[in-house]
């Protein structure tokens, strides 16, 4: 072999003389080329193999053309056609909004630019739109940083601030920090999240962070108390810190509130804090009239603004802007970069704003101030409806809620609960009124899309509705006839409202009157209230789930559906445990709480003894079977014992039978299902008829039944009590009349138009038929008409 493998080596040039070997060596090399030939392609394959079993699916083979991938991203967009749709919030895309999207293509285009041109077209750009931003919005020669991230903007003026006042923070970094720890004031009412978020940006613990009450006596309730704020300074000075930092708001995340931003600034100025100011207020500076509140605002450090709600752009930058001389610091915090894609941010802003224009600007944000104004002007003459505002004239955030008093309510229970009894009143009547008015929130929602109504909790008020066009008119395209019709929808629920919260004490009280229905007092429900059925086995101590109370309130829901009312039923685990209840949803003033509560209670009661007996008929029919068996092996005895024993014996039984049969009665039994007894079938064979038995228990009703009037549905008071009782009677006291007179007049019609009778002819009997030939023919006279005889057959 090794012979045979240097032969296959040798090169072609090198002669061999042994023909033999020559042709072995030709074979050879060709048999291992195929050899190899074979194995390298295997491996191959397995290669491709491995590889595209780690590789995704989309991205195996030679890729995918256009129209599939934007198909699925269709898909993914709007979600598969087997999913049910969700009412989500779809933004109004107007032209202004495409040429924000084509600024983020013309960005990647840029991008491509040799450097030169590139810094030329970026500084350009970020220039004109921080010179525009700040001659729109009042804030002479300021800076601005484009970011993403809302709160971001504010996180690098935290370390701008840092690096300000402490000059050693880039040599020493936080062993500075350590000495003299500084300290981020922060209202009461700011954004949730604010300060956990400022902390985890710069690394600083939660004790920097200052919460500032707001007003309890004097002012808003959702303004920071200043007072209180000087006080909270001067201590911190004395503990040994070092005030940085007070984030003011001109327009509260929640009711849209402006801070005594004046007065702050003057606070600030005293012990060199730096003034932060953000909301949703500050748009209004581009307007002609600015309020004083919230013109201050321009003599702060630096602000938030957010043009792409504000003016219904998509995938618009957050803009801060803030004052600042020295640029060292302000690149060393982040608030410059020399990036060329970092100045690009401001791409989509820049065309954005070209298109509009100072007009388009302004007629976008004066047009949501007109639509807050016009929902507050309307509401007010809403009854039941307290609206919370700040500024009448120039609040552009509305908050709304119901409120209604109940007559056995006290008005001034709401501000100071005196009494050691009033504090549970008032909060489960504040409950109450929270979850109307969440149930009427998610219906405005639903009916007014458009109108961008959020429902939210506030701490002293409860749950409201807000309505801030200036963060969802541009966006959605909310018009003045959306709010008039948010106000008409407000309009047709109240009398719903007010009827629902003045029957439930009555449905409370109707419900502990019934026995057998326990009230359970649910605060997160809007409806009349949640009754459950308490059955024989109930452990009204568990709270645990309870099979058979699960069942019959399952039966309950069906039949209380089944009766097709105004009413909504729904069945679920009771508030404080696992029970099932009936919760029964919000009602209309027509509704006869007694009549639902005893329905209830019947229904619920049936459903119990109906499932008590489907149980217990297996045992019965058991033992009825056993009983039977006893009492037929009986009858067999006697039966015996009565013919005597020589019938039974067969040739002379028969002849005996035959000379002098038995007389002998049919005996049978029956089985009653509802009574669970044995009874005889005697009185079926003498009067062939099958007999009632024991007659089977009346299902339960309820005293106070009524009769329901033609289309009248279930649950519901007549619309005028007795009169409309006495007309109804009335009316068909005289459609009685009328058919008594149609049945007499066509009798007398047929006797008139009889033949006469024979002189000859004998006279018709007198006597009146008897027993049931008289009611026959009585019945047979009152249902038709006589028919005489033709004279033929007389």
């Amino acid at each position: 072999m090794l012979i045979v493998a240097e032969l296959g080596r040798l090169s072609p040039e090198v002669p061999i003389a042994d023909p033999t070997l020559a042709e072995m060596g030709k074979n050879l090399k060709e048999a291992m080329k195929m050899l190899e030939d074979s194995q390298r392609r295997t491996e191959e394959e397995n290669g491709k193999k491995l590889l595209s079993g780690d590789i995704p699916g989309p991205l195996q083979g030679s890729g995918q053309d256009m129209v599939s991938i934007l198909q699925l991203v269709q898909n993914l967009m709007h979600g598969d056609e087997d999913e049910e749709p969700q009412s989500t919030r779809i933004q109004n895309i107007g032209e202004q909004g495409h040429i924000s999207l084509l600024g983020h293509s013309l960005g990647a285009y840029i991008s491509t630019l040799d450097k030169e041109k590139l810094r030329k077209l970026t500084t350009r750009i970020l220039s004109d739109t921080t010179l525009w931003l700040c001659r729109i919005f009042r804030y002479e020669n300021g800076c601005a940083y484009f970011h993403e991230e809302e709160r971001e903007g504010l996180a690098k003026i935290c370390r701008l601030a840092i690096h300000s006042r402490y000059e050693d923070f880039v040599v020493d970094g936080f062993n500075v920090l350590y000495n003299r720890k500084p300290v981020i004031y922060l209202s009461a009412a700011a954004r949730p999240g604010l300060g956990q978020y400022l902390c985890n940006q710069l690394g600083l613990p939660f004790p920097c962070l200052c919460r500032v009450p707001c007003n309890t006596v004097f002012g808003s309730q959702h303004q920071m108390d200043v007072a209180f704020l000087e006080k909270l300074i001067k201590d911190d000075i004395e503990r040994g810190k070092l005030p940085l930092l007070l984030v003011a708001n001109a327009g509260t995340a929640a009711v849209g509130h402006t801070d005594k931003i004046g007065r702050l600034k003057e606070l600030c100025e005293q012990y060199g804090i730096w003034l932060h100011v953000e909301g949703v207020n500050l748009a209004t500076l581009a307007l002609g009239y600015v309020s004083s509140s919230v013109l201050a605002a321009t003599k702060c450090d630096s602000m938030v603004l957010t043009p792409g709600p504000w003016l219904g752009l998509p995938a618009v930058p957050a803009v801060t802007l803030y004052k600042h001389d020295d640029p060292a610091l302000t690149l060393v915090s982040g608030l410059t970069s020399n990036k060329p894609a970092d100045k690009l941010r401001a791409l989509p802003l820049w065309l954005s704003l070209q298109y509009l224009g100072l007009d388009g600007i302004v007629e976008r944000i004066k047009h949501a101030c007109q639509l807050s104004q016009r929902l507050q002007e309307s509401l007010k003459k809403v009854n039941h409806i307290k609206i919370l505002v700040e500024d009448e004239l120039s609040s552009p955030v509305v908050v709304f809620r119901f409120f209604q008093e109940l007559p056995g309510s006290d008005p001034g229970l709401n501000a100071t609960p005196a009494p050691s009894t009033a504090p549970s009143a008032v909060g489960r009547e504040r409950h109450s009124c929270d979850a109307l008015n969440r149930w009427l929130g998610e219906q405005l929602k639903q009916l007014v899309p458009v109108s961008g109504l959020t429902v939210m909790d506030l701490e002293v008020e409860g749950t409201c509705m807000r309505f801030s066009p200036l963060m969802t008119a541009a966006v959605l395209g909310t018009r003045g006839e959306d709010v008039d019709q948010l106000v008409a929808c407000v309009q047709s629920k109240l009398p719903v409202l007010t009827c629902t919260l003045q029957l439930r004490e009555e449905f409370k009280q109707e419900v502990m009157a019934t026995a057998g229905l326990l009230y359970v007092d649910d605060p997160n429900w809007p409806g009349i209230g949640v009754v459950r059925y308490e059955h024989a086995n109930d452990d009204k101590s568990s709270l645990k789930l309870d099979p058979e109370g699960e069942k019959i309130h399952a039966g309950l829901l069906k039949k209380l559906n089944e009766l097709e009312s105004d009413l909504t039923f729904k069945m679920g685990p009771e508030y404080k445990s696992m029970k099932s209840c009936i919760y029964i949803g919000m009602a209309s003033d027509d509704i006869d709480v007694s009549e639902l509560v005893e329905t209830i209670a019947v229904t619920a009661r049936e459903i119990e003894e109906n499932s008590r007996l489907l149980e217990n008929m297996t045992e019965v029919v058991r033992k009825g079977i056993q009983e039977a068996q006893v009492q037929l092996q009986k009858a067999n005895e006697e039966r015996l014992l009565e013919e005597g024993v020589l019938r039974q014996i067969p040739v002379v039984g028969s002849v005996l039978n035959w000379f002098s049969p038995v007389q002998a009665s049919q005996k049978g039994r029956t089985f009653n299902l509802t009574a669970g007894s044995l009874e005889s079938t005697e009185h079926t064979y003498v009067y062939k008829v099958q007999g009632s038995g024991v007659t089977p228990p009346q299902t339960p009703t309820g005293t106070r039944t009524k009769q329901r009037l033609p289309g009248q549905k279930p649950f519901k008071r007549s619309l005028r009590g007795s009169d409309a009782i006495s007309e109804t009677s009335s009316v068909s006291h005289i459609e009685d009349l009328e058919k008594t007179e149609q049945l007499s007049g066509g009798q007398e019609a047929s006797e008139a138009n009889s033949p006469e009778r024979h002189p000859g002819a004998p006279a018709p009997p007198e006597a009146e038929p008897p027993g049931a030939l008289q009611d026959g023919a009585q019945g047979l006279q009152g249902d038709h008409p006589q028919v005489e005889e033709p004279e033929s057959l007389r």
